[in-house]
C-alpha cells in the first residue's frame, strides 16, 4: 500500500519536493525487484534443490532395497515413532525380526515395524542397503518436489522482505535527511519567527 502511495505522488503537484519524488522512485524501485527478481531467485532456487533431491531419490532407490522381514519376538514398543513420509504406518513397534539381505545374507536385529500388535512369524516390509542393514525408507519423487517447491518459495519470499527492508531503510535515512534539513531551516528562521519588527 505504500508503494501506491509513493506512486501517487508523482502526479502533478506544486506542493511535490524532491524526496517526494525521490520516495516514489525507490517505492517503484522495490515493487519492480519484489515482482521480478524475488520470484526468479525462487525459481532458480526451487529448481536447483529440485535437481539435487531427485539425484538424491535416484541414489537412494539404487541403494535401498525393501525385502520382508520376519517377527521373531516383540520389544518395547515406541510411543515417539511416526514415519514422517507417511506410508500409512503411524503405529510403530520395536520388535526383533529376521531378514535376507539382497546378496543372499541372512540378518536377524531390533528394528521399529510398522505394526499394531507385532507377533512371532508376522510379516512387514523393511528397506536395507546393499549390506543387508535396516535403513530408512527412500525419499520418494513426489516429496522431494514438494520439499523444492517450498524452497524455492522460501527462497523467492526472503528475497522480497530483503528487498521490502532495503526500501524501507532507504525510505528512512531519506525521511532522516528531511526533518534534519527541515531543523536547520527552522533553527536559522526560528529566533525571528513571530517577533513584532523582526521583518517577519
Amino acid at each position: 500500500m505504500r508503494t501506491i502511495r509513493g506512486l501517487w505522488r508523482w502526479r502533478r503537484n506544486p506542493l511535490c519536493r524532491a524526496t517526494d519524488l525521490a520516495e516514489a522512485w525507490v517505492a517503484l524501485a522495490g515493487l519492480l525487484l519484489i515482482l521480478s527478481v524475488a520470484p526468479l531467485l525462487g525459481v532458480l532456487a526451487g529448481g536447483a534443490a529440485q535437481d539435487t533431491l531427485q539425484r538424491s531419490v535416484r541414489a537412494q532407490h539404487e541403494s535401498r532395497h525393501r525385502v520382508t522381514a520376519t517377527v521373531v519376538r516383540p520389544l518395547e514398543r515406541s510411543a515417539l515413532a511416526v514415519d514422517p513420509e507417511g506410508a500409512g504406518e503411524s503405529l510403530r513397534s520395536r520388535v526383533l525380526a529376521g531378514w535376507t539381505a539382497p546378496d543372499g545374507a541372512r540378518h536377524e536385529g531390533p528394528v521399529t515395524a510398522g505394526l499394531d500388535d507385532p507377533g512371532p512369524g508376522d510379516r512387514f516390509g523393511l528397506w536395507t542397503d546393499e549390506r543387508g542393514r535396516a535403513v530408512a525408507r527412500p525419499l520418494d519423487g513426489a516429496t522431494a518436489t514438494t520439499h523444492a517447491v517450498l524452497a524455492g518459495t522460501g527462497a523467492a519470499l526472503a528475497a522480497a522482505a530483503l528487498v521490502e527492508a532495503a526500501r524501507r531503510t532507504a525510505v528512512r535515512r531519506m525521511v532522516r535527511a528531511r526533518y534534519a534539513r527541515l531543523e536547520r531551516e527552522w533553527e536559522r528562521a526560528g529566533p525571528d519567527w513571530g517577533r513584532t519588527g523582526a521583518g517577519s
